[in-house]
């Protein structure tokens, strides 16, 4: 963090592109925009950028309310998904000569572009705006690859011609990129593709462009597919009820595991009582947001292990290839407000595309999607190369399909 001698300077600096201040303590857009910019850091000083919230233009105190309300919205654009990839940066109160004030620290990315709410945000001066096609070109050239994470890094033997491009024209461009933006966008498609980190510089699709827009993902990638086994008792046996292996890039792999899912959730009707009463043996959000999270935190690199969804009669178990990743370890996985990226392009795609609302809002929701039904809650099994979480079915379902209280199977 920087001293208070630092920050005074950055305070009356008013000219430099890595200062912002502002007096409204509701201005998200500005924030956000704000801190986009100097993660971006277009002039390329590599210094710290820093908002202040509650200083005037001149640097003067606003005297504003400064509470911990303010200083969690602002720390939410750390990793709400609004920003993306996720800047680095620090968020507090502070007093600084008596006047109070939120302080936001943000660190030059390694990643550029940075986009809020779809739009790379830059500094140039004291003027803040939109990239041009040029500007978004030379960020990014600024990318430092070797520190990437492996979904962003280029895969040795690809091409061009292993992605496809109307997919990634018709299906993902649109999802990422708002609307007035495309209209007006000059860019070169190879252009678009690098500023989406579909392309690496050289010009070879990263692991991410392969199984976001990939022909074949599984051709470069061998462990990108679900494999799906129902077994009708409660152990591993020689009879399989029903197997599929389900593959392809991001979008259709996650709608045909939606489909295997909502197909093998049975449905009863408690007829015991006055008025009939439906009970799943699982709610179907929850399955979806733990198998969503094993797709798109797993690891991908140096195995050919694929996600393993697993159904037995009493309960369904996840099992995703590598361990706890950053931030999260062993001990504290699955702790609500524990999360890290291994793949953060892979999450953008997927909140992209709609299957995920929120980051770091699976668990949670599927949590309390289970109690709601009457599951128990999930148990997860965190290990150095994988992690398991295991679903129980409802009770009452289990009852009510083994007969021990009147109901009746519901189409």
């Amino acid at each position: 963090m920087l001293s208070d001698d630092e920050l005074r300077q950055y305070l009356r600096d008013f000219e430099a592109d890595h200062v912002e201040r502002t007096l409204s303590p509701t201005d998200t857009n500005k924030f956000g925009q704000a801190i986009c910019a100097f993660a971006n850091d277009m002039p390329g000083r590599w210094r710290t950028g820093v908002l202040f919230v509650g200083a005037r233009d001149n640097g003067d105190c606003a005297n504003i309310d400064i509470d911990e309300r303010l200083v969690q919205i602002l720390a939410g654009f750390r990793s709400d998904g609004t920003i993306t990839p996720f800047p680095a940066m620090h968020v507090r109160k502070h007093v600084l000569d008596g006047c109070a004030m939120a302080i936001v620290e943000v660190e030059p990315s390694d990643n550029p572009p940075l986009k809020y709410q779809g739009r790379v945000c830059v500094r140039i001066g004291p003027l803040r705006g939109y990239a041009t096609a040029e500007e978004e070109r030379r960020l990014t050239e600024k990318r430092r690859w070797g520190n990437l994470p492996f979904d962003q890094q280029p895969v040795a033997g690809t091409s061009l011609s292993d992605l496809n491009l109307p997919r990634f024209q018709e299906e993902y461009l649109p999802a990422v990129v708002p609307p007035d933006v495309l209209a007006e966008n000059g860019r070169e498609i190879t252009d678009q593709l690098r500023a989406l980190r579909i392309l690496a510089p050289d010009g070879r699709p990263t692991a991410a462009g392969l199984l976001i827009c990939g022909k074949s993902p599984r051709a470069w990638l061998p462990g990108a597919y679900i494999q799906f086994v129902r077994y009708p008792g409660a152990e591993i046996g020689d009879i399989v009820q029903n197997h599929k292996e389900i593959d392809g890039p991001l979008s259709h792999l996650l709608r045909r595991l939606d489909e295997v899912i909502a197909h093998n959730i049975e449905t009863w009707a408690d007829l015991s009582g006055v008025v009939q009463r439906n009970q799943a043996t699982y709610p179907t959000v929850a399955l979806q947001e733990l198998a969503r999270n094993a797709v798109i935190h797993r690891t991908y690199e140096g195995t050919a292990a694929p996600v393993r969804l697993t159904w037995f009669s009493d309960r369904v178990e996840i099992m995703s290839p590598g361990g706890p990743y950053g931030a999260v370890t062993i001990d504290s996985f699955g702790d609500e407000g524990v999360t890290d990226y291994r793949n953060p392009t892979l999450g953008e795609a997927a909140k992209a595309l709609g299957f995920i609302q929120r980051f770091g809002s699976g668990i949670p929701r599927a949590r309390a999607a289970l109690a709601r039904n009457g599951n128990p809650p999930p148990e997860f099994l965190a290990a150095p190369s994988y992690v398991r979480v295991t679903v129980r079915i409802a009770p009452a379902a289990d009852l009510l399909r083994s007969g021990q209280t009147s109901g009746t199977a519901v189409a």
